[in-house]
């Protein structure tokens, strides 16, 4: 596998994470007016899911995938747990082949 697709995968996951943290943070900021951990949540989430997006980017030429491929991937990011069935279900397949 190279270099570039095992960061996606690793970012995919991390994204992902920082996703559904949302689901702890939000409620703290909303019901106890906590609004610190959202904001590092909030940023964390932003920077990995800009990474996402551009190693998607840049291993979609490296790999020559299929415009549906690419547009799986990038719908994953937008849809809570879209990241871990996409790293499971196409990243992995993609190191297999």
């Amino acid at each position: 596998m190279n270099n570039i697709l095992k960061f996606l995968k690793i970012i995919a996951i991390l994204e992902g994470i920082s996703y559904l943290l949302f689901g702890i943070t939000m409620p703290l900021k909303k019901m106890y007016n906590f609004h610190l951990p959202n904001k590092i949540v909030g940023m964390t989430h932003g920077i990995l899911f800009i990474m996402y997006i551009i190693l998607v980017l840049i291993n979609s030429r490296k790999q020559a995938w299929s415009i549906k491929t690419q547009i799986y991937l990038y719908l994953a990011s937008i849809i809570p747990f879209g990241t871990f069935i996409a790293e499971k279900k196409i990243l992995n397949n993609e190191h297999r082949n």
